[in-house]
């Protein structure tokens, strides 16, 4: 590559249209008469096209894309290196199925993923296509190895939405409306959100209280651990809000875990392959989980997705799980090209801007009322907007509002959580257009109510 392959990604949003352009109202005109309706859109972007961590719409319009398209694109939106690797697969080999034949480059990538794993155990993959796949492949692995059919998942958690992955979900009841019976055996616990403590404790004298419910209730009254599968557990929650745990959290969940040979589950869909500056969020606790999952940002923009488990523990015969596309080829060789450039720059790019936007909004909460916390690692990053301070009242209406105001200056941000504004960019992500981000998003503070504090 040249000189810095992340610097040269270039640019700034430019709008030559009012939002949305014709061309996009009259596509998404079509797109409401046939695609399904469950599909949510925060604001009507019509993409075109994209480069680096820019998006061009139907009309022209340039966007700074701080979604990463839902934190999939973690090399940014066409990389060079990644489309390469994409056409020359394609001119090779497109399909074969992995689960009844072999082909090298599937090995290849088996054995790279076991060798970044965090914890140094010997591991084995399986290859799906999704996260939600990833996490219905690490229930079925977790109940067929230990016997057990139980587990143990966080309130504010997002897993997916196939039957399996839902049944963990606990993050919006939309998501679960109309769906019952769900997959049973699934007991939720409020989540270490140490800022607003399900258990009333102040950071500063928080015990935990998330954690020694397992074994001081669940375990005596409702959930025998005997029949625990496993915990599953995001090392920083999603659409939770971009929460992240402290250390003490997932030091006594390893340790209800060990005592009660009960499986650590780690689902690494939007944390992983990057995204927190390290190629795994476990890494920034030192924690080793039995099996976890990844996708998204695995293959900047394919389809695939792999649950990577202890070698002891993914020992289940032929037949009992498996997945006609997972692994396929071409995906394969993106993940290749995107793991590459992680290690080559992007890990560091990562943790460099993510510090960087830190900085700059390291004072918010006390320049914008209406700002409560900043969370998350890296490029995964969190605003709490809140109504009040001191009541943390939580303000969902002006967190959408700010996700419009953003769209109109050609800046995409998406929430989390019911009152947080996500960051997740691209992690080609320059300085300049951090700058730019955090001058947005500062401008639409500004223009929201001011209380007194």
């Amino acid at each position: 590559m040249n000189k810095s392959s992340v610097q040269a990604v270039q640019g700034l949003p430019h709008l030559v249209t009012d939002l949305p352009g014709p061309n996009a109202a009259a596509l998404i005109a079509r797109d409401q008469a046939v695609l399904s309706p469950s599909y949510t859109r925060s604001y009507p972007l019509v993409a075109e096209r994209g480069e680096g961590a820019l998006i061009y719409d139907v009309d022209g319009n340039r966007f700074l894309d701080c979604n990463a398209g839902i934190a999939v694109v973690a090399t940014g939106h066409c990389h060079p290196r990644v489309v390469e690797a994409i056409k020359a697969q394609a001119e090779k080999l497109i399909h074969m199925s992995g689960t009844d034949f072999y082909y090298e480059n599937m090995v290849l990538l088996a054995e790279k993923l076991a060798a970044l794993s965090p914890g140094g155990a010997p591991r084995r993959v399986y290859f799906g296509n999704s996260g939600t796949e990833a996490i219905e492949a690490a229930i079925k692995l977790a109940r067929y190895y230990t016997g057990r059919d139980k587990f143990i998942a966080f309130l504010g958690g997002f897993h997916g939405r196939t039957m399996g992955s839902l049944s963990l979900t606990g993050s919006k009841s939309v998501q679960r409306a109309r769906f019952g019976p769900l997959v049973p055996g699934v007991t939720h616990i409020p989540y270490a959100n140490c800022y607003r403590c399900a258990y009333g404790k102040q950071p500063e004298t928080c015990n935990v209280e998330c954690v020694r419910v397992i074994e001081e209730q669940l375990f005596k009254t409702i959930l025998p651990a005997r029949e625990v599968a496993g915990i599953v557990v995001e090392p920083v929650q999603g659409e939770g809000g971009y929460v992240n745990p402290p250390q003490k959290f997932f030091d006594e969940l390893a340790e209800v875990a060990r005592r009660h040979e009960i499986l650590m589950i780690f689902d690494e869909v939007q944390s992983g392959m990057g995204r927190t500056g390290k190629m795994w969020a476990a890494e920034h606790y030192s924690m080793s989980p039995d099996i976890f999952a990844a996708a998204k940002g695995i293959a900047s923009g394919l389809p695939l997705s792999a649950t990577i488990a202890r070698a002891d523990i993914m020992q289940w015969k032929p037949g009992a799980h498996a997945s006609t596309f997972g692994g396929n080829p071409v995906a394969v060789a993106a993940s290749f090209a995107t793991i590459e450039l992680l290690e080559q720059e992007l890990l560091d790019n990562a943790a460099r801007i993510g510090t960087h936007l830190r900085a700059r909004m390291a004072d918010w909460p006390k320049r914008f009322p209406a700002v409560g916390r900043i969370s998350g690692i890296g490029l995964m990053i969190g605003i709490e907007i809140v109504r009040d301070q001191e009541t943390r009242e939580r303000a969902q209406d002006w967190r959408n509002q700010i996700e419009r105001m953003c769209f109109e200056r050609g800046v995409l941000v998406l929430g989390a959580g019911e009152n947080t504004i996500r960051l997740s960019p691209p992690l080609v992500m320059t300085e300049d257009q951090a700058d730019f981000l955090a001058d947005t998003l500062e401008a639409c503070l500004a223009q929201l109510p001011r209380h007194q504090r």
